[in-house]
Order: structure tokens, then C-alpha cells, then sequence
């Protein structure tokens, strides 16, 4: 087969830590104003996979079940008294993220990142699973 009639992406590589970062970035830069701010102080982590230890203290055996975690105290639980807590941390998770979009093919890797970070960034407000499944659900 000569270059002219490739397959398109075959000779496509999946984007790096780095990359999938500035993706990351700029999915959060994307959100209104207001998310953000309200977020306040959130890092955003980028790792190929969840810790050993994440896994196995959420009760998961496959490390592709997990495509985005939030760590630390959410907004509704902080308090003025409590010392201050360690820094928030959503963690999104590169190959997890990367066979759904394979998988999936219906969005493209862009939006489903930023659906990751904004699902996660809902556990940052307080916001349980079924609560964020809702209000995705009434955005439809």
C-alpha cells in the first residue's frame, strides 16, 4: 500500500503524558469563568493509571475501569476551624481515558477529557455520582 492510500491515523500515536496535559489545560481553561473560580485552588494531575494502593482501596482489580479520581476535601465538608486541608487533586488517567475514546468513537478525545475533568471537579463541590449523573442527564 503506498503513503497515498493509507489508512487515516495509521501512522498516528497516542498523544504523550505531556500532551494529554495541554489537553487537560485547556479543557479547563475552556469552562465558564465562574466554574472555574467557584473551583477555586484544583490541581490536575495526569497519570498513565491509578495507584496499586487507589485501586485496590476503591475495590478495583482492572486499572481501566478508572478514568478520573478526586482526592481531597470536598467543598461542602471543608470547614474555617479544620486546619487547612491538602491540596485538591483531580487525577485523570491516560489509558483508561484512551480505550473509552477508542472504544466509544462517538466523541472526540478533547470532550471526553473534559467530561472526565468536570465530572470529577463536581466530586470537588460535594457532588455524589448520581448527583452529577442527573444534572447530565437534564443537560441532555
Amino acid at each position: 500500500m503506498t503513503s497515498s492510500h493509507r489508512a487515516p491515523f495509521a501512522d498516528a500515536t497516542a498523544p504523550s503524558l505531556d500532551l494529554f496535559a495541554e489537553i487537560a489545560a485547556q479543557a479547563w481553561q475552556s469552562l465558564p469563568h465562574a466554574f472555574r473560580s467557584l473551583s477555586g485552588d484544583v490541581e490536575i494531575r495526569v497519570l498513565d493509571f491509578a495507584e496499586d494502593d487507589v485501586l485496590e482501596e476503591l475495590g478495583m482489580e482492572n486499572p481501566f475501569e478508572l478514568t478520573g479520581l478526586y482526592s481531597g476535601v470536598d467543598l461542602r465538608n471543608r470547614s474555617v476551624i479544620d486546619p487547612m486541608p491538602m491540596a485538591s487533586q483531580v487525577f485523570l488517567y491516560r489509558r483508561p481515558i484512551l480505550d473509552e475514546w477508542a472504544e466509544r468513537g462517538d466523541v472526540t478525545l478533547a470532550d471526553l477529557i473534559a467530561h472526565v475533568l468536570i465530572h470529577e471537579i463536581g466530586h470537588h463541590f460535594g457532588l455524589s455520582d448520581d448527583d452529577i449523573e442527573a444534572i447530565e442527564a437534564d443537560a441532555r
